[in-house]
């Protein structure tokens, strides 16, 4: 129960770029589903309907006075909901108030931050995304130590409070998902994934697949660098150093000297090891310090 009366239970973010067909679907669907939660758009500068439609539907609507991406608009709808309880939900028609109310069934179910809507990998939108969505989701489930179902999902229902801890880290592009989920993972908070099935979106994706794959991966190195830095500094040393002690046995056996190039290379592994420890440190103390305040 909500210590503050006029305080609704949830809030439902949409952020929206040009979705004016599904949203003129989505939100009433919604409301009917959920009646008392508040429904939050947030226009990141649309040149369609949308507008109109959710005035149509009478909802709430953050509007960005130009397009900022995905992320920012996620970022102003967290600062704007007003409950404790937050779903993210794309705008763009393929996830559905049920899929919603699983979430929400998870999320009460368990003492749980995050609860996320994982897709299944046949119904990714093309073969380049399932392969690389399943190489992300690989490669963050390593850096984590955790299983991490679907990296890149924009259906999630999160706890407030949490979610705002890491604003300042979420880009503004289409990223926002991985880090955030990272983010989670290595603060301790608990997450939990919920099988959903994606339906065909209304419109045309604003994602582009080889652009933002590569901003995919940059943002899993750099919140991996940020929460696990020997998880990326360590293989690097190791490679090294089996590289420099291979070319020494090499040109010993061949030319029977050290070269210049395996001094540079063992030299090189022992420094990006020490970087990596002293990252590693100060990764602790940051979270230590987070602790005490």
């Amino acid at each position: 129960m909500n210590a503050n009366p006029g305080q609704p239970q949830l809030s439902i973010v949409l952020p929206a770029l040009n979705e004016s067909a599904s949203l003129a679907q989505l939100i009433p669907a919604l409301q009917q589903r959920f009646p008392q939660a508040e429904i939050l758009v947030v226009d990141d500068g649309s040149s369609d309907r949308t507008l109109e439609v959710c005035d149509a539907a009478i909802c709430r609507v953050v509007r960005n006075p130009y397009r900022m991406g995905n992320g920012a608009a996620v970022k102003r709808g967290m600062r704007a909901a007003r409950a404790e309880t937050v779903v993210l939900m794309d705008a763009d028609g393929q996830h559905t108030p049920a899929q919603v109310a699983q979430l929400l069934e998870r999320y009460a179910s368990g003492d749980y931050d995050m609860v996320v809507g994982a897709r299944a990998a046949s119904r990714q939108a093309s073969l380049f995304r399932m392969t690389g969505n399943h190489l992300l989701n690989r490669l963050a489930s390593w850096m984590t130590n955790q299983r991490v179902a679907d990296l890149t999902s924009g259906l999630r229902v999160v706890k407030a409070e949490r979610f705002r801890e890491f604003l300042h880290l979420l880009p503004n592009g289409f990223s926002y998902p991985t880090t955030i989920t990272m983010a989670f993972f290595r603060s301790g908070y608990p997450v939990s994934y919920v099988p959903v099935d994606v339906q065909p979106r209304i419109g045309r994706s604003h994602i582009r697949p080889l652009r933002d794959g590569a901003r995919f991966l940059l943002i899993v190195f750099k919140i991996g660098s940020l929460y696990s830095p020997l998880k990326l500094f360590l293989p690097m040393s190791l490679l090294l150093f089996m590289i420099g002690t291979g070319l020494y046995a090499y040109t010993y056996m061949v030319a029977g000297r050290f070269t210049n190039m395996s001094a540079l290379l063992l030299t090189t592994s022992l420094l990006t090891f020490l970087i990596g420890m002293v990252s590693e440190q100060i990764t602790n103390l940051m979270f230590a310090r987070r602790e005490r305040q």
